[in-house]
């Protein structure tokens, strides 16, 4: 009988036992996490990663899966997913859809996740990427880098023609002549690249640097009918006229970006997220100055947020991994990488020396003539008419000139709807 009751005993002891140890199991999965993260760009993956390890350094129960989809099925990935209810957690977000995102309930307020976190400040960020993702008054995307547009160069072809290499005194007059000296057509070299898909890159700093603008202030008005646009508009069709820069259909087959890469373009207009990828194709022979003006200086200005997740279950998570990403050590991730500008203000120093071979400065010198990236509540809308009629007339459908008068009826035809709700 003491026999029988030890065993029973020591079985009591093993199932308490089994059982503590099936409740933490159950507790620990129960308690383990898992933040979706989405963004388009693979190179800023340096960064995203290292900013990832210190946030599970204080989250080390939590797993962050990051999944990087090709510009091109991006957006559409990103609103099927979410308007199903589901989607990542938190994503990288832009101006042209940042109005569609934030007034459709989309992406969280963050406001409230500041108020409360105390060590998050909005003024320690370029006031043009705050603005740029601030609704009714509110930061509903974390601000993460800043881009500006400059010139690049390959150092090679300025070398071998004993040509100096451009500097803050050029004009379109020496895109056009200097261009010209470049393009080496029996080698299928180009001087000069006006990508016409490029909208951001090329024909929006030509408008502002011609005295123009896209979209007025008050965003009730297109400017794509304006003399003023309509003649940076001809000094494109010139270039491309006179062979200087590729045509619309060669760009339409292989972008200005990679003919630049394949030594194909001496002189690139570009962002200067671009940097670290053309320094590490081009090495030395790479360089970069600051765009040539027009009547005026102007460098389109832009920038990424980090934008949450409306649905997501996981919003004091996903509020920490933000600030791991875009607070003072995300930024200082950023710059030291050499992806692009950091949003916060005091850490841009960093990103100067991050490239040492490369004037850098020229990107940040931008801020002080940049011009905002246009945008309105139906940015994308708008878009998609102003692509398809100015890529159409590039490719010989119509005139340049119609092209615009379209897109500007068309465009304010989208403003008056906007401003009528």
């Amino acid at each position: 009988m003491k026999k029988m009751r030890f065993w029973v005993h020591l079985l009591l002891i093993f199932t308490v036992i089994a059982m503590s140890a099936c409740s933490k199991e159950a507790s620990s999965g129960k308690e383990k996490k898992t933040i979706e993260v989405a963004l388009w760009d693979k190179n800023a993956s340096e960064a995203v990663d290292k900013s990832i390890q210190e946030f599970n350094k204080r989250h080390p129960d939590v797993k962050v899966n990051v999944t990087y989809t090709p510009w091109e099925d991006y957006w559409t990935k990103l609103k099927t997913s979410i308007g199903g209810g589901k989607g990542p957690d938190v994503f990288w977000m832009n101006a042209p859809n940042f109005y569609q995102y934030a007034s459709s309930g989309f992406i969280k307020d963050l406001e409230p996740y500041i108020q409360e976190d105390g060590e998050y400040n909005k003024e320690d960020y370029f006031p043009a990427v705050v603005d740029l993702y601030t609704y009714e008054g509110k930061l509903h995307a974390a601000p993460y880098f800043i881009d500006s547009v400059g010139l690049y160069y390959n150092k090679k072809f300025f070398d071998e023609a004993g040509i100096p290499y451009p500097d803050e005194t050029w004009t379109w007059e020496d895109i056009e002549t200097v261009g010209g000296q470049l393009t080496d057509k029996e080698n299928g070299v180009y001087g000069y690249s006006m990508d016409i898909k490029a909208s951001q890159q090329v024909y929006y700093n030509l408008i502002h640097q011609a005295g123009g603008f896209i979209i007025s202030e008050d965003k009730t008005k297109s400017g794509f009918d304006t003399p003023e646009t309509k003649e940076a508009f001809k000094f494109i069709e010139k270039m491309i006229g006179k062979g200087i820069s590729p045509s619309a259909q060669t760009v339409m087959e292989t972008e200005g970006k990679q003919l630049f890469l394949s030594e194909k373009v001496a002189m690139l207009p570009a962002i200067s997220v671009s940097a670290g990828e053309f320094k590490e194709v081009l090495g030395d022979n790479l360089g970069v100055a600051p765009l040539p003006k027009g009547k005026q200086a102007a460098s389109i200005v832009h920038g990424i947020g980090w934008a949450m997740n409306e649905k997501t279950q996981n919003d004091k998570l996903s509020w920490d991994l933000i600030k791991a990403l875009s607070g003072e050590e995300g930024n200082k991730v950023i710059a030291e990488t050499g992806f692009s500008i950091p949003a916060d203000k005091d850490i841009s120093d960093i990103w100067l020396k991050s490239i040492p071979s490369l004037d850098l400065q020229v990107f940040l010198d931008a801020q002080e003539y940049g011009v905002p990236y246009p945008i309105s509540k139906n940015t994308s809308e708008w878009q998609d008419v102003e692509k398809k009629e100015i890529q159409g007339a590039f490719l010989g459908q119509q005139s340049i000139d119609k092209a615009l008068d379209t897109v500007a009826k068309k465009m304010n035809e989208i403003l008056a709807k906007e401003n009528s709700k």
